[in-house]
């Protein structure tokens, strides 16, 4: 019998679903560490990989295992492997597929603690970044070397939302002998699927979007099963695993995630609309507008802009650049001051003392993040109340 092919929609309220005996409608819960076996030999085999089952928590769960076959299915990717925290698939992703020696491109528009990762910790165990424009592909194909293993970036970016092709980062890639890795967190499969667009791992922190209410922390890393092998080895070792707990909670905000991106969308592009015909407002980044650098290009790999809004405040006489930004977002009262962003709740941050803080001066200012650069993650209120807390820009 032919399985029906299922809109993405409904893969994300029905896809990996295993019911227990007991028939469940929700997926079960399952917080043991431990599994047992029918016997010795088949505690053989599961540790043996020549039968399939649980083992340990650390690298085998049933509600982990849930997790990662309803993101694969909407992906479109072969394998999914849970992660701690969205960090924590990066790194597991690096360390399963890179050796010392090799030699990694990003983007300089990656997120700030991404950046510390390339370039302070994994630096010291023998690894080469590079950063490049994540929108000048010939900065790309310059950077490449005989040891080039990967190519990362964040598109669009944090928190600019800079817009790179995919597919011709991904040519670019492939020629070298490279993997080009996309972390997908601020469009998730609802906005983007890079797979389809020729990238070869997809990074998730499922921190964002994928929860949708700021609750729990976990990451994932998604591929072929091939690239997979090897960055699961890293996780059933190393043990930057998932929770079960985390797992469910990010069963139950993948059922919700194509209604909420829309509406992320739909008010970050009414808000970024306002923004851009405010006095106080210098810049508005919003890959929606059409007066983004790369508009065309997002419209086309994007089902929508998504939900990261970021402007620039312009400084009142004898105001700094930081102070002006740091007024505005003290002067709010409904949006929450922190750096967390795919939150139902809208939440205001200033990157170049905050997200981006540890990143030196010079590759802020490489990567266009200025003092007057305030990024709002938009949630799910009405927008006309997110724009009455913003109403100190109208303001001339």
């Amino acid at each position: 019998m032919k399985t029906p092919k299922y809109h993405p929609e409904t893969l994300s309220v029905r896809a990996g679903s295993e019911a227990t005996e007991f028939g469940e409608n929700s997926e079960a819960l399952f917080l043991n560490s431990s599994f047992r076996f029918k016997n010795a030999a088949q505690a053989a085999a599961r540790f043996g990989g020549t039968e399939p089952g649980n083992i340990y928590s650390r690298f085998t769960n049933p509600t982990v295992t849930m997790f990662q076959n309803k993101l694969a299915a909407l992906e479109g990717a072969e394998q999914c492997v849970a992660t701690s925290s969205g960090m924590s698939a990066i790194l597991a992703c690096v360390m399963g597929l890179c050796s010392a020696g090799d030699h990694i491109v990003a983007s300089r528009s990656i997120f700030g603690t991404s950046v510390q990762l390339f370039s302070n910790i994994l630096k010291r165990w023998g690894l080469e970044v590079s950063f490049v424009s994540l929108t000048h592909p010939e900065e790309w194909t310059a950077a490449v070397n005989s040891k080039t293993k990967l190519f990362f970036v964040e598109t669009p970016s944090n928190p600019l939302t800079e817009v790179c092709d995919i597919r011709v980062l991904a040519d670019i890639a492939h020629q070298a002998g490279a993997y080009l890795v996309v972390d997908n967190c601020f469009c998730t499969p609802a906005i983007q699927k890079p797979l389809t667009l020729g990238a070869d791992i997809i990074i998730h922190s499922a921190t964002k979007y994928i929860d949708g209410q700021g609750r729990c922390l976990g990451g994932a890393v998604l591929g072929s099963k091939e690239l997979m092998e090897p960055v699961y080895g890293f996780l059933r070792t190393a043990g930057v695993t998932m929770s079960a707990f985390n797992a469910w909670v990010f069963l139950k905000g993948l059922e919700t995630l194509y209604v909420r991106m829309e509406a992320h969308s739909s008010k970050a592009l009414a808000l970024a609309t306002w923004l851009e015909a405010q006095p106080q407002v210098t810049r508005v980044y919003y890959p929606g507008l059409a007066s983004h650098p790369q508009h065309a290009l997002a419209m086309q790999q994007q089902l929508s802009g998504g939900g990261i809004v970021s402007f620039e405040v312009k400084a009142k006489a004898g105001q700094s650049q930081q102070e002006a930004a740091w007024a505005l977002i003290d002067a709010t009262k409904l949006i929450s001051i922190t750096a967390n962003l795919g939150d139902a709740k809208s939440t205001i941050t200033h990157p170049a003392s905050t997200t981006h803080s540890r990143v030196t001066q010079e590759a802020r200012t490489a990567a266009g993040i200025g003092d007057s650069l305030v990024r709002i993650a938009v949630g799910l209120e009405h927008v006309e109340d997110l724009i009455a807390d913003l109403q100190v820009l109208s303001q001339a």
